[in-house]
């Protein structure tokens, strides 16, 4: 009787906690843009702190201005400061997107990743990254150029631009659940 009541118990617990995880595993999709959003937020403050000591590192060096200055003058389409503020957000891009991929694949897009780091889903992460720099990119300059918004401000808009662009691409492409034509889900 004992030994009944503990198996009943115990199927009991591996059935819920079945549900839990096929739950976590399936979570909403407000959840992981929440999760994502979260993400964003600790990532968003590398993006940034990189972003101000690179331009900052940018503008005080005579051999990058002139560079971007060459640059600007052959291109006829842009001038050393705006190739200055291009050049310090590619930087921070770089290192937030790295990070982003590393936090994304353990934390929001755990169940899809396994919870483990591929060299192709980090270059497909990347890429797809790519639009979401872009997005970045054209606000950063549209704020500081056109709108004429303080750098700090400006760059907050391109966070912000960029958000959408990178959830979307990484929920629908670099991390969504692969199944093959007969069967179950697998990953990549």
């Amino acid at each position: 009787m004992i030994c009944e009541a503990a198996m009943t118990s115990r199927t009991r617990y591996d059935t819920v906690r079945a549900k839990l995880e096929d739950g976590w595993r399936n979570r909403a999709l407000s959840l992981k843009a929440l999760s994502f959003g979260l993400v964003g937020v600790v990532n968003t403050v590398v993006d940034y702190s990189v972003f101000l000591l690179a331009r900052a590192a940018l503008s005080r060096s005579p051999a990058a201005l002139a560079a971007f200055g060459a640059l600007a003058e052959s291109c006829h389409c842009s001038n050393k400061t705006t190739v200055s503020l291009i050049a310090a957000n590619m930087m921070s891009w770089m290192v937030a997107v790295t990070g982003s991929y590393i936090m994304n694949s353990s934390i929001t897009f755990a169940a899809e990743s396994g919870r483990k780091l591929h060299w192709r889903a980090y270059l497909a992460f990347v890429v797809a990254s790519i639009a979401g720099w872009l997005a970045n990119t054209a606000a950063l300059v549209a704020a500081a150029e056109v709108l004429l918004l303080p750098i700090w401000a400006a760059k907050a808009v391109a966070v912000v631009a960029s958000f959408g662009v990178n959830f979307a691409l990484s929920h629908f492409v670099v991390f969504r659940v692969r199944t093959p034509a007969g069967g179950d889900a697998q990953e990549d």
